[in-house]
């Protein structure tokens, strides 16, 4: 598994996204994207797309690809399909729960075992949740003082619509898959169905 090890704040400010997206409070001192005076080309743009979603939410070009093709593959706009792929990810779901302060968290706790679909034990931070599935902190996690403060720190955190909280049992249910319309962040999804058409 490949490890993400570059500079959050410094990759927000190239890719023109908020660090709040990943779950840092931290603002950089410099506009997104200022300072990036040269005219890029349709292929850069493409290019730059695909690098937003792929830093977001921590997948390597392999697993990107393999996502693009299933997506590619469902009904409706492969870019939609693509975004509804990378948001039912159970290192996702955990994130846009409240349940880990940054994306990065997310994946090592799921990792490292606190978390269930539908009462089984999940470690694996790729798993796709599906509509109807409802993922929940482990029984033996609850109790845990590293939750309740991470529930407390992300309370003002807003959950999306397709997902039904429950805070006090820390678990959710997926009623529907994402959108784009759901998402904190703009992304234009076309042009990565347009770069990989080519």
């Amino acid at each position: 598994m490949a490890v993400s090890r570059e500079p959050i704040l410094k990759r927000c400010r190239y890719l023109g996204i908020s660090p709040m997206v990943m779950g840092i409070s931290k603002q950089s001192n410099r506009n997104p994207g200022a300072g990036n005076r040269r005219k890029v080309s349709e292929y850069g743009m493409q290019l730059k797309e695909k690098q937003k979603l792929k830093f977001i939410y921590g997948v390597g070009e392999k697993q990107f690809f393999h996502l693009f093709e299933i997506a590619s593959k469902m009904e409706g706009k492969a870019g939609d399909n693509l975004i509804a792929c990378l948001e039912s990810r159970l290192d996702s779901v955990v994130f846009r729960m409240g349940l880990a302060l940054t994306r990065r968290e997310a994946r090592q706790l799921v990792t490292h075992g606190h978390f269930t679909v539908n009462g089984q034990h999940v470690n694996i931070p790729s798993y796709r949740v599906k509509e109807g599935d409802v993922v929940a902190l482990a029984e033996g996690s609850r109790d845990s003082a590293k939750f309740k403060d991470v529930a407390e720190q992300t309370a003002d955190r807003t959950v999306p619509v397709w997902l039904e909280p429950d805070k006090e049992n820390f678990s959710a249910k997926v009623v529907r898959m994402a959108k784009p319309e759901d998402l904190d962040y703009e992304v234009a999804a076309h042009l990565i169905v347009e770069l990989y058409s080519k």
